[in-house]
């Protein structure tokens, strides 16, 4: 029985209906998703559609390479690139069984390799026999014998009646079904569309892809290291389309660097169209009157719409404004990682979050600060996509090494190259973020999708969780530690703090209760000064007889008096010595727990979701209903050269330095783990934060080593 692939089933995909082997899901306010162009009208497998199947013929070749009508020409031009590197192509291709119908491959995604397995269904051009109404009446009325195998033999058969990418050679099926596998690891077809040739060699073959703009490049003689060193693939238009013109080259298109030779005191390049045709038309073209039988022979060129043309090396570097440059990894090389998980903030300062390594020996390494490849769960890459870059110090010393060069297209990861002496060095991570407010949020896109293409969903979905796994936070002992440390600190900080209120309350009140009883107190003494002026002035006009019961009277009456303001008085002062014994005792040490635990309590009751304290959601403006939540999955690779006698030793040693190790650590060591947040020393705002005079300030400028070769040179 044949193997049928129940994960990527194009027959039953498309006779279905669901298109999940084809479309993407769209993360986008408005449009069609992507890939609803794709248009194939039946799908069958190998043995029905090739007369006489071979997996490879000979060994695989770029003149193999044709690509289809899906937009994933970096691909082809990585895969064209590939070839001229023998066993680079039949490394990934591990393992096939074409009676049995199942292929195996392997991908490098995220810093590891990772396998895939499919079935042998392919899709065509054309619809079967049945399906065609038209074309069916024709063949009925032209083949009388057997209409439908003659239908078949024009329409379905061999590499010119598939879809998508085919091979050269009518029999061969490596690159459709490598390029079907490569779809299914990223979900779909329309996943892979669109992209860059270094990114795909990278895919292919492990190595690190670094990109090179024509104006910038500083040894003009290291593109004809093709092949020896490095791989390369160039494209232009890459700052936007031109108007003048190209003489056949194609902007915004992946071309693959074949070939570099000088012969005769002139530099050529070899270059290949992935898509089997299209060419350069200026000088060296074909047919081209620079072209002689001996510069044929030469060259070992021949004519042919095939899309393999020379190029001259300034033609080259005039028509094209970029290059990617991609280094492999031999068995002499090894490599170590770790990945983490960091909130990116607004501004764009390096993070507080660092990487730091250990080197066991000096020697060559290449330094690698990577993000997650959002191309295998599309649909879900949420709406932040981020741009990195990354500054190495020696651990504790303010100026840098090496920085990363920035990367304007291929935003995957930055790199350097960089010989170390043996030692601790700072990896110091610089990320920013963008918001793409067009794009949906994950749970907008989940809700748009639940019901209508739940498997399509759970798929992508999967491949989301696989991936942001590497960023799982994983505590190390110390840091655990520290971390223990840090929340008792602001627990005990917490509790000062509430401790101060309340006694600075009490106060306030004691304060404000003593002021009102001396204020009743003055209130009450001057009442009865003015009683006691009123009462002698009538006893005086008063006459003789009366006098004596008007002095009796007023003696009891003003006895009266004087007693009960007397006890007033008596009162308020207890009252206040009470309430002054009161505030000069503290409260007992279980009530005041008992009070801080209450205002704790209260200040950790849920608000209302997203809406800050005394604001109605009604009142909250764009940023306070949506705001800034950037998350980023980042790794760091270290790859560094290694000898028979590096078996049994551990010769980088990684970890992630986040900032609550900096907890409890003395002053002196916080000031010496901070040196390396300075700014860039070719930023514009590098001058603000310089200290100290003129001299100080140069000293800073220039930097350490500077200054020590010049006092070594003085010394000399």
């Amino acid at each position: 029985m044949r193997y049928r692939d129940p994960h990527f089933d194009l027959e039953a995909d498309l006779k279905l209906g669901r298109r999940d082997c084809l479309e993407s899901l769209p993360s986008f306010q408005e449009g069609k998703p992507p890939g609803h162009t794709f248009k194939p009208q039946s799908a069958k497998r190998v043995v029905d559609i090739f007369d006489e199947p071979q997996f490879f013929v000979d060994a695989p070749s770029s003149n193999d390479v044709k690509q289809g009508r899906d937009g994933d020409c970096w691909l082809m031009a990585a895969l064209c690139t590939l070839s001229n590197k023998p066993g680079l192509i039949e490394k990934i291709c591990v393992a096939h069984d074409q009676d049995v119908g199942v292929y195996g491959f392997v991908f490098y995604r995220d810093g590891e390799w990772i396998s895939e397995i499919i079935d042998d269904y392919l899709y065509l051009t054309k619809p079967d026999y049945d399906e065609s109404y038209l074309d069916r009446v024709l063949f009925d009325e032209l083949e009388r014998a057997n209409p439908e195998e003659a239908y078949r033999r024009v329409y379905q058969s061999n590499s010119s009646a598939l879809y998508f990418a085919q091979c050269q050679h009518p029999q061969k099926t490596w690159l459709p079904l490598l390029e079907k596998c490569y779809a299914k690891a990223h979900g779909d077809y329309a996943s892979i569309e669109g992209g860059f040739g270094g990114e795909g060699i990278e895919d292919l073959s492990g190595g690190i892809t670094s990109e090179l703009f024509t104006s910038d490049i500083l040894d003009k003689g290291e593109l004809l290291r093709v092949n020896d060193e490095f791989l390369f693939g160039c494209s232009t238009g890459v700052w936007g389309l031109n108007r003048s013109d190209n003489k056949g080259i194609v902007e915004l298109h992946a071309y693959s660097v074949q070939k570099a030779v000088e012969i005769d005191g002139q530099r050529f390049l070899r270059l290949k169209n992935p898509w089997g045709k299209g060419e350069w038309k200026g000088a060296w073209s074909d047919g081209s009157k620079e072209w002689t039988s001996e510069w044929l022979q030469k060259l070992g060129h021949r004519f042919g719409e095939d899309g393999d043309f020379w190029m001259t090396y300034s033609d080259l570097l005039r028509k094209f404004q970029a290059f990617e440059r991609t280094q492999l990894f031999g068995p002499d090389w090894g490599v170590a990682q770790i990945w983490t998980t960091l909130t990116v903030p607004w501004t764009t300062s390096y993070h507080d979050t660092s990487f730091c390594f250990t080197l066991s020996k000096p020697g060559p390494v290449v330094i690698v600060l990577s993000q997650l490849d959002d191309r295998y769960f599309r649909g879900l890459q949420g709406q932040y996509h981020f741009q990195l870059a990354f500054r190495l110090h020696k651990t504790g010393h303010e100026e840098y090494i090496v920085r990363s060069q920035s990367q304007y297209r291929m935003r995957r990861s930055v790199n350097v190259e960089v010989e170390l002496e043996q030692g601790s060095y700072q990896v110091r991570l610089k990320i920013i973020a963008s918001r793409r407010e067009q794009v949906l949020p994950l749970d907008q896109v989940i809700r748009n999708h639940a019901k209508k293409r739940r498997d399509k969903l759970i798929r992508v979905g999967l491949a989301y969780d696989l991936a942001h796994r590497k960023g799982k936070f994983v505590e190390l002992p110390e840091e655990k530690a520290a971390k223990e440390l840090r929340d008792r600190t602001i627990r005990q900080a917490k509790r000062e703090e509430v401790k101060h209120r309340i006694l600075c309350a009490r106060e306030e009140s004691h304060y404000m209760r003593r002021k009102q009883l001396r204020r009743e107190k003055r209130r009450a003494k001057n009442k009865g000064r003015m009683q006691s002026t009123v009462e002698k002035r009538d006893n005086l006009t008063a006459s003789n007889s009366d006098l004596k019961v008007a002095q009796g009277m007023g003696r009891v009456s003003s006895t009266d008096e004087a007693s009960k303001d007397h006890r007033q008085v008596s009162r308020k002062e207890d009252l206040a010595s009470s309430e002054d014994s009161e505030s000069l005792s503290d409260l007992s040490g279980r009530e005041l727990d008992l009070e801080i635990d209450a205002h704790l309590k209260e200040s950790r009751e849920p608000a209302q979701e997203g809406c800050p304290p005394g604001l109605d959601q009604d009142e909250l403006d764009e940023f306070e209903k949506d705001p800034w939540n950037a998350v980023a999955v980042v790794g760091l690779r270290v790859y560094y050269k290694i000898s028979d006698t590096d078996e049994n030793t551990q010769v980088v040693k990684l970890k992630v330095v986040r900032p609550q190790l900096l907890e409890g650590v003395s002053k002196d060591e916080m000031e010496e783990c901070q040196k390396s947040q300075d700014l860039d020393i070719d930023d514009s705002s590098k001058d603000a934060t310089l200290e100290g005079g003129i001299v100080a300030r140069k000293k800073s400028i220039i930097g350490e080593e500077v200054r020590s070769v010049r006092k070594d040179k003085e010394q000399l």
